[in-house]
């Protein structure tokens, strides 16, 4: 899309809750389920603000320290013979190396539905990741539908920018409307929660201290790979502040130090170093990591923003290439104030599932560049929302009156979610917030038809980055709020709705299979046409239309 059209686009991060609801016992209610979806976080960790001091993290290995003393680069030629060996057998239709790290994710369930008198509590950590939508958008763009287990409702409509006011007297706003649904029974209601973080100009965010992890392994040939990790690192560049600082990573069989921490300022220097950049070998990701973060950890900045940023097609198949490795070392360098972004590139062998897992435990956050116009919106329409943080830990808890609602189903966050317990409980581990950002959820929810008053109440929790206090904020609804049309809704809510039912058709959703894809473009169609200025709402419409022709 043109980049003049983009500068339009902002993105925020708002927790939307589409909650769907429906008159128990009325026409497409659907089946309670036997058991509470509730499943409890199992990366509980201390958390440290940006600002503090950081201590040394894990030491490079031996060969790491050799680089870095001087000893040169692995062998040219080896590099390159296995660059194109690697290259060769994967354009011949050969599986990538079964590796660990490169593992099919997790059969993950939807969310069941919840019985509001067995379990009236709905726990989740927010998430800003946007990864997924723009993935399959690439699968699309090329004529095919992407994997269902890549599909993940709530990055899709996290994506789209909702256009929520911005918070007067907090750093967050919760905003909560009804709907009836166009994709329900006639008693069937979608409640959105919108929860708003206030942005911060571009001129106000902190000093920075960004070190580039970059892939250079022969899977990283391709077009849509290295060339274009070049071509959007030179836009995120172009907006760096002289005060602000950029080190260099990369790694294909072993890592090295290709750039120091050098000024903002010095742009030609630090482009001069990402250009030369050359393909070599295997995928040494827990080498190129543990360097990388070594590296940021040397020059941590207090009251700064110390980040690292994974360019990669997340591929691993040297070192240590059993994730959890991996992982564990990033969840360290995060409690010591490190935090990551993950940004995937490449299709095929691209692993989304692993770079989704490093982004979580990196307390950060992921994305995915199929195009130089997704790479402008990344690193320059929502660089300071993507590096400064203004929640730790942010979860959401949603009360639900058992005597206005009858049963629900969180959609999406099934690797969110929280313990209901542990929604006070600040050691465990949550999302973390940028600035400008907003969040969304969505929810079924079927209507007992009987009760009256405040049918739930939207909570979130985080802690301020800065000074660790804990905030809560609380907004309730009404019974008597629900009942509006569809036609009188507002355009953004309409395109949520679509979006959100959309992820769940390409998810192969049991909950959506009596709903044809004809019925999600209608919305999609009308949203787009009340919003003739919002690219994204335009572009997701022929998304839909060319999943439709896929299909068939």
């Amino acid at each position: 899309m043109p980049t003049a059209i983009m500068r339009l686009i902002r993105a925020p991060i708002v927790v939307i809750a589409l909650i769907i609801l429906t008159a128990c016992g009325g026409a497409g209610a659907p089946v309670p389920a036997a058991e509470p979806a509730d499943t409890q976080r199992q990366n509980e960790q201390s958390q440290a603000t940006e600002g503090d001091a950081i201590q040394p993290g894990l030491g490079a290995s031996e060969e790491e320290a050799a680089l870095e003393a001087g000893a040169p680069p692995p062998e040219a030629t080896e590099g390159a013979a296995a660059a194109v060996e690697e290259e060769v057998a994967l354009e011949a239709g050969a599986p990538p190396p079964e590796t660990d790290a490169n593992i099919e994710p997790p059969q993950v369930e939807v969310n069941p539905y919840t019985l509001a008198s067995e379990d009236n509590l709905s726990t989740f950590a927010l998430d800003v990741d946007t990864a997924s939508y723009s993935a399959a958008r690439n699968y699309l763009n090329d004529g095919a539908l992407p994997p269902p287990d890549a599909v993940r409702v709530e990055e899709f409509v996290n994506y789209f920018d909702y256009d929520y006011s911005q918070p007067v007297e907090s750093d967050f706003g919760i905003y909560v409307d009804a709907v009836a649904s166009p994709l329900h029974a006639p008693d069937t209601q979608i409640v959105r929660v919108g929860i708003q973080g206030r942005e911060i100009d571009a001129g106000d965010r902190k000093d920075a201290m960004l070190t580039f992890v970059i892939d250079v392994s022969g899977s990283m040939a391709e077009p849509n790979r290295l060339p274009l990790v070049k071509e959007s690192l030179r836009l995120l560049v172009e907006e760096l502040r002289p005060t602000d600082q950029v080190a260099v990573v990369v790694y294909g069989d072993t890592a090295r130090t290709v750039l120091e921490p050098t000024s903002g300022s010095e742009r030609e220097t630090i482009m001069r170093a990402i250009e030369g950049l050359q393909n070599e070998g295997s995928t040494n990701a827990e080498a190129g990591l543990r360097m990388g973060y070594q590296l940021a950890s040397d020059h941590f900045g207090v009251g700064q923003i110390n980040r690292v940023i994974l360019c990669s097609d997340g591929v691993a198949n040297v070192g240590a290439t059993d994730p959890d490795a991996i992982r564990q070392s990033i969840r360290d360098y995060a409690a010591q104030g490190v935090l990551l972004t993950t940004v995937g590139f490449g299709m095929g062998d691209y692993n989304d599932y692993l770079m989704e897992q490093l982004a979580d435990d990196g307390n950060g956050n992921y994305a995915y560049v199929d195009d130089i116009d997704e790479a402008q919106r990344i690193f320059v329409e929502n660089l300071t929302g993507m590096l400064q943080v203004i929640a730790k830990d942010a979860k959401v808890q949603v009360e639900f009156n058992p005597d206005v609602v009858a049963q629900y189903r969180l959609l999406g966050y099934e690797n969110r979610a929280v313990a209901d317990e542990d929604f006070r409980n600040d050691q465990v581990d949550a999302g973390e917030i940028g600035a400008g950002h907003n969040v969304t959820a969505l929810y079924e929810v079927v209507l007992t038809g009987q009760g009256e008053g405040t049918a739930l109440t939207v909570q979130m929790r985080y802690a301020n980055p800065e000074s660790g206090e804990v905030i809560e904020l609380a907004q309730p609804l009404a019974s008597a709020d629900f009942g509006a049309d569809m036609a009188e809704a507002a355009p953004h809510l309409k395109l949520a709705i679509a979006v959100a039912a959309f992820a769940e058709h390409l998810r192969g959703s049991g909950y959506v299979a009596e709903r044809p894809l004809a019925d999600v473009l209608a919305i999609a169609e009308e949203a787009a046409t009340q919003l003739p200025n919002d690219a994204d709402a335009q572009e997701f419409v022929e998304l839909v239309r060319r999943a439709m022709v896929v299909e068939d």
